[in-house]
């Protein structure tokens, strides 16, 4: 089951934060389909947030056609939108960690990080364009 975790400095809605951590735990094949996701009571004792808020990602999630909300059951995955195969995102993610670590080595904080890997990112999306 996920565990959600807020970043109230990010400037991110709390209901967009969610929304997002499913997605992640999507295409990371963390959840799957027929998983349920915590329950709208569950997710406000853990993160002590209004209950309309995750009434909100829910639904955000559900008009997106990634969950389904079965009364009296709780809120289930219907589909994944994983685009690689888990076993490829292994050896990637186990090269992304190493980067990291050096890039960290070098003295870099997570924002140059964040910085620095979006940078690359759209920069090999615009050669793929291209």
């Amino acid at each position: 089951m996920i565990v959600f975790r807020l970043d109230r400095t990010s400037g991110v809605a709390t209901y967009l934060q969610l929304v997002h951590q499913v997605k992640h735990a999507l295409r990371l094949g963390t959840l799957r389909p027929g998983d349920r996701l915590p329950t709208v009571r569950e997710v406000v004792e853990q993160l002590a947030i209004n209950p309309n808020t995750v009434a909100k990602a829910y639904r955000e999630l559900e008009r997106e056609g990634l969950v389904t909300g079965r009364p009296g059951l709780g809120t289930f995955v219907q589909r994944s939108i994983g685009g690689a195969t888990l076993d490829r995102h292994v050896g990637l993610r186990r090269d992304l960690v190493a980067w990291v670590r050096r890039a960290r080595a070098a003295g870099l904080d997570r924002d140059d990080l964040e910085a620095l890997f979006a940078t690359a990112v759209n920069d090999a999306w615009q050669e793929d364009i291209a």
